[in-house]
């Protein structure tokens, strides 16, 4: 059965992490947001809710996900030893189904019927109407107009399975504005209406939630590279935009202080407006219900992001993740768009894995960082979804052609 989160694996008491976190909403959601801690609080030791989690993980998404030894690309790097988190085996394709299933039961719990959600790479809109269509709920999912574009596959497999998707036309029209105008549905049908957050963002409890959620993914690695190497790795590595899919993977390691934890953010073209590297860039601000980095100008203006990758392509970053970085536990560097192509196409020829636009930012890093690693090092990347839904981007970006 999926472990029930330990009791003190929270945020403090005003849902902060540190100096990051807490609720900073209308006061027309405080309700919503009091009636969802304290439906999780119940779930979360409710051993009940956790076991059919755990069927749902099990018999539908298909977990446990396999810890792949990655052969050829290990070979080439004279002994060090590198694994593959394949969370792209996973129904939907990607890490998201993990958090939607869990979420859509608290939503059943809590006798919600409808569900809304926004998404950027359009993997978790999947999840969501995947976990909706599952459990036969309303849904509707926000994808900013320029995501829609790039995504038109996922906007495609939403519909069908039964999703209406509202396209964003304000802002940048990516995933930022999407979360906009979910945030503004949501205020007005709290009573009947679930949002499930895709990413460990927004107003407290949603941080914590998404991260439990998605911890599994760390909890099995840890179980798998023990088994496989007698040790932990040496170093773990996952992309991170909002970050749900690398706090996932980082927090059953947290502890384990000789295990380098990287989270790899959307370095883009490397110039102002044209990144979503917040980690390196942002300065503290409230954006979305929450208190954390955020790329912003000097009169705390929300600044343009860009990232090759949808996913990724986010102006701040979940708080846990900004107060790991305050206490220097995960280190947070970053991976251009031109990095996250070549790892793209490199990882596809190599070992037969066409990942995401997201983990080849973080394949890209563990490219660079592998050969300054001790001969023996074992090496974890979390590959957080499968490149599906990108080939027609590159293949755009690239100069090919798609019949």
């Amino acid at each position: 059965m999926t472990d029930v989160p330990a009791a003190n694996a929270v945020p403090d008491p005003h849902g902060r992490y540190g100096a990051f976190g807490g609720q900073f909403v209308p006061e027309t959601l405080m309700g919503a947001l009091e009636e969802l801690e304290q439906a999780y609080v119940s779930a979360r030791t409710d051993a009940a809710f956790w076991t059919q989690l755990d069927d749902g993980l099990r018999d539908f998404a298909g977990r446990p996900s396999k810890l792949y030894y990655a052969r050829r690309w290990s070979e080439s790097t004279g002994g060090r030893r590198i694994y593959l988190k394949r969370e792209d085996l996973n129904h939907t394709g990607a890490h998201k189904i993990n958090n939607t299933l869990g979420q859509v039961l608290l939503a059943r719990r809590m006798g919600k019927r409808r569900i809304i959600a926004e998404t950027g790479a359009g993997q978790h809109g999947v999840a969501t109407a995947t976990a909706a269509a599952a459990y036969g709920l309303e849904c509707v999912v926000y994808m900013g107009a320029e995501d829609v574009r790039r995504q038109r596959l996922n906007v495609y497999r939403m519909q069908l399975l039964g999703a209406r998707v509202v396209s964003v036309e304000s802002g940048q029209r990516t995933l930022k504005d999407a979360i906009n105008e979910a945030l503004r549905d949501w205020m007005e049908s709290v009573g009947e209406t679930h949002y499930i957050i895709g990413s460990v963002m927004g107003p407290h409890p949603f941080p914590m939630i998404v991260r439990d959620l998605q911890a599994v993914i760390g909890r099995e690695t840890r179980t798998q590279v023990l088994e496989r190497e007698g040790r932990l790795p040496d170093c773990v590595i996952a992309c991170v935009g909002g970050g749900s899919n690398a706090a996932g993977m980082f927090h059953p390691f947290i502890d384990d202080t000789p295990v380098r934890l990287i989270g790899v953010e959307a370095g883009g073209e490397s110039r102002p407006g044209r990144h979503a590297a917040t980690i390196a860039h942002g300065r503290p601000g409230v954006l979305h219900g929450m208190q954390t980095l955020v790329l912003q100008d000097a009169d705390g203006q929300t600044q343009p992001v860009h990232s090759v990758s949808a996913g990724l392509d986010y102006p701040a970053i979940g708080p846990e993740h900004a107060y790991w970085h305050s206490i220097q536990r995960v280190e947070y560097v970053s991976a251009t768009d031109d990095e996250a192509l070549d790892a793209f196409e490199w990882l596809s020829r190599t070992e037969g894995i066409i990942p995401a636009l997201e983990p080849a930012h973080a394949i890209a890093y563990a490219r660079r960082i592998a050969p300054t690693l001790p001969g023996g090092a074992v090496i974890v990347v979390n590959l957080s979804g499968r490149g599906d839904k990108d080939c027609v981007e590159v293949a755009r970006l690239r100069g090919g052609a798609i019949e």
